[in-house]
């Protein structure tokens, strides 16, 4: 990279990316609530290959409270269910020979509160991979400087961008992270 300008683009694509990596997440943390976004990340044995159940079928909420799976293919009814039981993410699904339906239970307080704390640690993961931009980027503007690319004062601007860029990424992932504590702990 050449210019500061490029440095900044570059670092604000790789904090948004930072942010919506934690906003996945997020999805996939259970709130009490059917989401889609609950078994995307479960993976069938499919002919002995691990496929992603969302490539297996439809995934619908028709209540609040449960998940429809209609696979393309009904032979993979049994793959799935165990899939979903492996998955350990706190539910048993029932079928009918036809579809996969899933009924989340309602949370109890202990486990509302596990899940603020498993998003807690997500958050602040991704807060120390945001720093991680934040130290890298902070490098490239100084090695700019050093090779005489531009002047001290574009390096200190320019880690100044870096600095607010980092911040609001921050100040993002700590409102998100309180949306999500509300989200779970409201009954």
């Amino acid at each position: 990279m050449e210019t500061v300008a490029e440095v900044l683009g570059d670092t604000n694509a790789k904090l948004q990316k930072t942010f919506e990596a934690l906003k996945n997440q997020f999805s996939g943390l259970r709130t009490g609530k059917a989401s889609p976004a609950m078994v995307d990340g479960i993976k069938v044995d499919y002919y002995g290959m691990p496929t992603p159940i969302k490539n297996l079928g439809t995934i619908s909420t028709p209540e609040a409270r449960q998940i429809k799976i209609t696979p393309f293919d009904p032979t993979v009814l049994d793959a799935m269910n165990k899939a979903i039981l492996a998955a350990n993410i706190g539910v048993t699904p029932q079928t009918d020979g036809k579809v996969l339906r899933i009924t989340v239970p309602e949370l109890n307080e202990q486990r509302r509160k596990e899940i603020v704390k498993v998003a807690k640690t997500q958050a602040e993961a991704q807060k120390v991979a945001m720093r991680n931009v934040r130290r890298d980027a902070n490098e490239a503007v100084k090695k700019l400087e050093k090779d005489k690319k531009i002047s001290e004062d574009d390096m200190k601007q320019g880690l100044d961008k870096i600095q607010k860029a980092t911040d609001e990424g921050i100040a993002k992932i700590d409102a998100e992270l309180k949306a999500k504590e509300k989200e779970v702990m409201e009954v």
